[in-house]
C-alpha cells in the first residue's frame, strides 16, 4: 500500500521549544530504545495519572504522582513519533493506528481517574472525555479527507493542557481551600455539590462546544467548495 502520510500542523506555545528538545532527546535514545517502547511508556505514564487522581480521596499528596505521571505521559507519547523520524522508520500505517488507539485508551484512563477523583465529579469529566474523542475523531477525518493532520487549537495543544493540569494539581496541593471549596445548587430539581474543579469542567466543556462547532463551520464550508452541488 502506497501511504501518503498527512501533514503535520502544530501552532501550540511551546511547539518549538518542544520540538527541539524532543529532536535532542531522540538523539540521544540507546538504540534499544524503540518507537513501540516509548507509547507503552506513554501509556505507564497515563495509568499512573489515573492512580494519582484515584489515590488523591485518600490523600491530597497523591497528586503529586498524577503529575508525575503527566511527565512521563508526554516523555513516551512525544518522542515515539520523533524517535521514528529522527531514524527514518516511520510506520505510517501500523505506527499511526496503535499511536492513536493508544492515545484513546491512555486519554480514557486520565479522564475516568480524574472522575474518581474527590474534585470532579464522573459525570463531567464523562461528558469532557466523550467532546475529547469527537474533537480526535474530527482531526482524523480530517487527515484523511485533506492530508492535514491539526494536533493543536487556538495555540493550545497536548502539552500545553498536561502542563496546565500540572499547575492545577499544584495549586490544589499549596492550598486547600481551593480542593475544599464546595457549593451546593439545584440542577433540574436535584441538588448537586459544585466543587472548585467541576466549575474548571464545565468551562472546559463550553470551550470544547464551540470549538467543536466553530471547526466543523469553518471544515463544512471548506469541503462545499472543494466538492460543490452538481
Amino acid at each position: 500500500m502506497d501511504i501518503k502520510q498527512s501533514k503535520r500542523i502544530q501552532t501550540s506555545v511551546l511547539n518549538g521549544m518542544e520540538k527541539r528538545a524532543l529532536v535532542w532527546l531522540a538523539e540521544r535514545q540507546p538504540k534499544w530504545v524503540s518507537s513501540n517502547l516509548m507509547t507503552f511508556v506513554g501509556f505507564v505514564g497515563a495509568a499512573v495519572v489515573a492512580a494519582g487522581f484515584v489515590l488523591s480521596n485518600l490523600d491530597i499528596q497523591w497528586l503529586w504522582l498524577s503529575s508525575l505521571g503527566m511527565v512521563i505521559n508526554w516523555y513516551g507519547d512525544s518522542l515515539d513519533g520523533t524517535l521514528a523520524r529522527v531514524r527514518n522508520t516511520q510506520r505510517p500505517i501500523f505506527g499511526y493506528y496503535v499511536d492513536h488507539t493508544i492515545d484513546c485508551v491512555n486519554e480514557g484512563m486520565m479522564f475516568i481517574g480524574v472522575g474518581l477523583s474527590p474534585f470532579v465529579h464522573l459525570d463531567l469529566a464523562l461528558i469532557a472525555y466523550a467532546l475529547y474523542l469527537i474533537m480526535t475523531i474530527n482531526v482524523s477525518i480530517n487527515a484523511h479527507l485533506k492530508g492535514e493532520f491539526k494536533l493543536t487549537y487556538a495555540k493550545m495543544g497536548p502539552t500545553e493542557f498536561r502542563l496546565i493540569i500540572i499547575i492545577v494539581n499544584t495549586l490544589l496541593i499549596a492550598f486547600s481551600g481551593l480542593s475544599e471549596w464546595c457549593r451546593r445548587v439545584t440542577v433540574c430539581g436535584l441538588p448537586f455539590e459544585l466543587r472548585m474543579l467541576d466549575v474548571v469542567a464545565i468551562v472546559v466543556i463550553i470551550i470544547l462546544i464551540l470549538m467543536l462547532v466553530f471547526t466543523f463551520i469553518a471544515d463544512a464550508k471548506g469541503y462545499a467548495k472543494i466538492d460543490p452541488k452538481k
